[in-house]
Protein backbone atom coordinates (compact mmCIF):
# COMPACT_ATOMS: atom_id res chain seq x y z
CA UNK A 1 0.00 0.00 0.00
CA UNK A 2 1.31 3.58 -1.01
CA UNK A 3 2.13 5.64 1.49
CA UNK A 4 3.34 9.50 1.59
CA UNK A 5 5.69 10.32 4.18
CA UNK A 6 6.31 13.94 5.32
CA UNK A 7 10.02 15.12 6.72
CA UNK A 8 7.77 17.53 8.47
CA UNK A 9 10.32 19.76 10.63
CA UNK A 10 10.62 22.94 8.61
CA UNK A 11 8.10 21.58 5.97
CA UNK A 12 6.40 24.23 4.16
CA UNK A 13 3.99 22.14 2.30
CA UNK A 14 2.36 19.92 5.42
CA UNK A 15 -1.25 21.33 4.11
CA UNK A 16 -1.29 20.89 0.49
CA UNK A 17 0.09 17.51 0.92
CA UNK A 18 -2.63 16.39 3.01
CA UNK A 19 -5.31 17.80 0.44
CA UNK A 20 -3.66 15.94 -2.30
CA UNK A 21 -3.37 12.65 -0.10
CA UNK A 22 -7.04 12.99 1.20
CA UNK A 23 -8.36 13.79 -2.54
CA UNK A 24 -6.36 10.32 -3.44
CA UNK A 25 -6.93 8.61 -0.45
CA UNK A 26 -3.29 8.27 0.86
CA UNK A 27 -2.33 7.39 4.46
CA UNK A 28 0.25 10.06 5.45
CA UNK A 29 2.80 10.31 7.93
CA UNK A 30 4.25 13.52 9.27
CA UNK A 31 7.49 12.61 11.41
CA UNK A 32 9.23 14.95 13.61
CA UNK A 33 10.60 15.63 16.66
CA UNK A 34 7.62 17.08 18.09
CA UNK A 35 6.15 20.69 18.11
CA UNK A 36 3.08 19.82 15.83
CA UNK A 37 -0.37 19.22 16.48
CA UNK A 38 -1.91 16.00 15.46
CA UNK A 39 -4.51 16.20 12.24
CA UNK A 40 -7.90 15.48 12.93
CA UNK A 41 -7.93 13.69 9.48
CA UNK A 42 -8.15 10.02 9.92
CA UNK A 43 -5.29 9.45 7.02
CA UNK A 44 -2.81 11.82 8.33
CA UNK A 45 -0.82 10.13 11.46
CA UNK A 46 2.14 11.99 13.50
CA UNK A 47 5.08 10.15 14.28
CA UNK A 48 7.56 11.98 16.75
CA UNK A 49 11.06 10.67 16.98
CA UNK A 50 13.37 11.23 19.48
CA UNK A 51 15.37 14.30 19.99
CA UNK A 52 18.93 14.30 18.08
CA UNK A 53 19.85 14.89 14.85
CA UNK A 54 18.70 12.93 11.85
CA UNK A 55 16.21 10.75 14.04
CA UNK A 56 13.33 11.84 11.63
CA UNK A 57 15.31 11.07 8.85
CA UNK A 58 16.36 7.42 9.94
CA UNK A 59 12.70 6.54 10.75
CA UNK A 60 11.48 7.53 7.41
CA UNK A 61 14.22 5.96 5.74
CA UNK A 62 13.72 2.56 7.44
CA UNK A 63 10.06 3.23 6.75
CA UNK A 64 9.42 3.44 3.34
CA UNK A 65 9.92 1.50 0.25
CA UNK A 66 8.62 0.06 -3.13
CA UNK A 67 5.67 2.31 -3.69
CA UNK A 68 6.50 5.35 -1.30
CA UNK A 69 6.42 8.80 -1.37
CA UNK A 70 8.46 10.82 0.79
CA UNK A 71 8.73 14.55 0.72
CA UNK A 72 11.74 15.98 2.24
CA UNK A 73 14.59 18.82 1.44
CA UNK A 74 17.41 16.57 2.87
CA UNK A 75 19.34 15.13 0.04
CA UNK A 76 21.04 12.25 1.84
CA UNK A 77 17.59 11.10 3.46
CA UNK A 78 16.16 11.42 -0.23
CA UNK A 79 19.54 9.34 -1.59
CA UNK A 80 18.62 6.69 1.45
CA UNK A 81 15.00 6.64 0.05
CA UNK A 82 15.46 6.15 -3.36
CA UNK A 83 18.02 2.91 -2.40
CA UNK A 84 15.28 1.73 -0.40
CA UNK A 85 12.47 2.41 -3.51
CA UNK A 86 10.35 5.47 -3.15
CA UNK A 87 10.32 8.06 -5.04
CA UNK A 88 11.20 11.96 -3.60
CA UNK A 89 9.88 15.15 -4.10
CA UNK A 90 11.34 18.37 -2.45
CA UNK A 91 9.26 21.22 -1.54
CA UNK A 92 9.56 22.96 -4.22
CA UNK A 93 8.40 19.80 -6.52
CA UNK A 94 11.59 18.64 -7.94
CA UNK A 95 11.11 14.91 -7.85
CA UNK A 96 14.48 13.39 -7.19
CA UNK A 97 15.58 10.39 -8.44
CA UNK A 98 18.94 7.92 -9.24
CA UNK A 99 19.87 9.65 -12.12
CA UNK A 100 20.50 12.98 -10.62
CA UNK A 101 20.55 12.71 -6.66
CA UNK A 102 24.27 11.86 -7.13
CA UNK A 103 24.84 14.64 -8.59
CA UNK A 104 22.91 16.92 -6.26
CA UNK A 105 24.85 15.32 -3.22
CA UNK A 106 27.85 16.33 -4.84
CA UNK A 107 26.89 19.89 -5.93
CA UNK A 108 25.35 20.20 -2.01
CA UNK A 109 28.60 18.97 -0.65
CA UNK A 110 30.45 21.28 -2.92
CA UNK A 111 28.63 24.49 -1.54
CA UNK A 112 29.31 23.78 1.53
CA UNK A 113 32.78 23.50 0.88
CA UNK A 114 32.61 26.74 -0.53
CA UNK A 115 30.58 28.59 1.61
CA UNK A 116 33.07 26.83 4.95
CA UNK A 117 36.13 28.89 2.87
CA UNK A 118 34.46 32.14 2.62
CA UNK A 119 33.78 33.92 6.08
CA UNK A 120 32.17 36.67 4.89
CA UNK A 121 29.43 34.47 2.87
CA UNK A 122 26.09 35.96 3.77
CA UNK A 123 23.67 32.79 3.03
CA UNK A 124 20.41 32.47 2.15
CA UNK A 125 18.96 31.32 -1.18
CA UNK A 126 15.62 32.10 -3.11
CA UNK A 127 12.17 32.16 -0.56
CA UNK A 128 9.92 29.90 -1.12
CA UNK A 129 6.74 30.73 -4.33
CA UNK A 130 3.61 30.30 -5.29
CA UNK A 131 4.97 28.82 -8.16
CA UNK A 132 7.37 26.67 -6.23
CA UNK A 133 3.88 25.71 -4.08
CA UNK A 134 1.86 25.48 -7.44
CA UNK A 135 4.96 23.17 -9.06
CA UNK A 136 4.89 20.68 -5.56
CA UNK A 137 1.13 20.04 -5.93
CA UNK A 138 1.63 19.42 -9.45
CA UNK A 139 4.15 17.29 -9.09
CA UNK A 140 2.61 15.39 -6.35
CA UNK A 141 -0.05 14.38 -7.67
CA UNK A 142 1.77 12.88 -10.09
CA UNK A 143 4.13 10.58 -8.19
CA UNK A 144 1.32 9.78 -5.80
CA UNK A 145 -1.20 8.40 -8.56
CA UNK A 146 1.63 6.86 -10.59
CA UNK A 147 2.34 5.24 -7.30
CA UNK A 148 -1.54 3.93 -6.39
CA UNK A 149 -1.31 2.38 -10.32
CA UNK A 150 1.77 0.49 -9.80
Amino acid sequence: MTTLYIDADACPVKAEAERVATRLQVPMVLVCNGGLRPSPNPLVSLQIVAEGPDEADKWIAEACGPGDVVVTADLPLADRCLKAGAQVLQHDGEVLSVANIGPRLATRDLMADIRSANPFHQGGGAGFSKADRSRFLQSLDRLLQSALRD
